[in-house]
């Protein structure tokens, strides 16, 4: 938990991302529409996707997870719309249980067309956080700013081959995995069941942001292996945690929305040098960043808000690795079922 991986000239994505983020955040804040700062932080994340792939890999898979947070962005944009005239407690569910099958069918996406990172983290944060918020445009305003952010950024992952971002045999394209049905519904599974149950049990809490729930049951899901899920579950508490310290640090002077742009850029930058080489120290960046950027388009009590981020990722974290447990079982009676069907 405390040691770094080896370094991959990881500057050179990292300032490609953070760019993909600056400019947009930039254009808000002139426009004087920082209300609108997820849109664009959500589309921005499309630059994570496809690290230290070839060139014309990464522009093909960007382009898709391009399309799929665009989507995401604008789906949320349209519930965030449709709540505004439901009851609260149909509102919730209602965001809850899109949000789970968000986080299945693009977790399944993402395993069959081999886009990195894995899972569905970004896909669900987009619907789930603009949904949560009160609406900041119409939805084809959030449709036509998060596809031309999400746009920028597989540019600028063209243009990151002449930055420096190349890699040896660029020209050779990597095989394709293959995935049955039955993994693929697994994989649909395991991210839908555990996006509702931490939902659920976060909406039953009282706690403002059941979604945060839902975010650390399946951020531990994407590890390859069992013990790697248990453990970046328990990286995401110790992380998270010690992130909602340095974000109380930053929000404990006034902060005007320039300032808080500024934070939101150097902590992606900073979160993508160090993501892929210890999960947890990068948390200390990527729960201040996530933080601020919804604090920057809605506004909430500093307190609560800290303290909700806390509580319900360890209660995200509980469902996640009690699915990996589940898992685990099942796969293990399947195995022993199987001899005696053949036999």
């Amino acid at each position: 938990m405390v040691s770094l991986g080896p370094s991959r000239v990881d500057h050179i994505p990292a300032l490609r991302i953070a760019v993909g983020l600056a400019i947009p955040m930039a254009v808000l804040l002139l426009t004087d529409r920082t209300e609108w700062a997820m849109y664009a932080g959500f589309g921005a994340f499309t630059g994570i996707y496809s690290r230290y792939e070839p060139t014309r890999l990464r522009f093909r898979r960007q382009s898709l997870a391009a399309a799929m947070l665009t989507i995401c962005v604008t789906l949320g944009a349209a519930l965030a719309q449709l709540g505004e005239r439901m009851p609260p407690l149909a509102e919730s569910w209602t965001a809850l249980l899109v949000g789970a099958v968000v986080a299945g069918l693009s977790a399944t996406f993402v395993l069959a067309r081999g886009l990195k990172p894995g899972g569905a983290v970004f896909p669900l944060f987009a619907v789930a956080a603009v949904a949560a918020a009160p609406p900041a445009a119409p939805v084809w305003v959030a449709f036509l700013f998060a596809g031309s952010c999400a746009s920028l950024c597989v540019v600028l992952g063209l243009l990151g081959h002449w930055a420096g971002e190349r890699h040896p045999g660029a020209e050779v394209r990597p095989a394709m995995e293959t995935w049955t049905r039955a993994q693929l519904g697994m994989e649909f599974g395991r991210f839908a069941v555990a996006a509702a149950l931490a939902g659920m049990l976060g909406l039953a809490s009282g706690l403002p942001f059941p979604y945060w729930a839902q975010i650390a049951a399946i951020a531990l899901l994407a590890a390859p292996g069992r013990t790697l899920q248990i453990e970046r579950g328990l990286h995401r508490v110790v992380g998270t945690t010690l992130g909602v310290v340095t974000t109380a640090f930053l929000l404990s002077f006034p902060a005007e929305p320039w300032q808080l742009v500024v934070w939101i850029v150097v902590l992606q930058f900073i979160a993508e040098l160090y993501v892929l080489r210890n999960y947890a120290f990068a948390l200390l960046f990527i729960t201040p960043l996530a933080l601020l950027m919804v604090q920057l388009a809605h506004p909430q009590p500093v307190g609560p808000t800290l303290e909700a981020r806390v509580l319900e990722t360890a209660i995200g974290v509980v469902v996640g690795i009690a699915v990996v447990i589940a898992a685990a079982l099942w796969n293990r009676r399947s195995a022993r079922r199987a001899p005696a069907v053949e036999g």
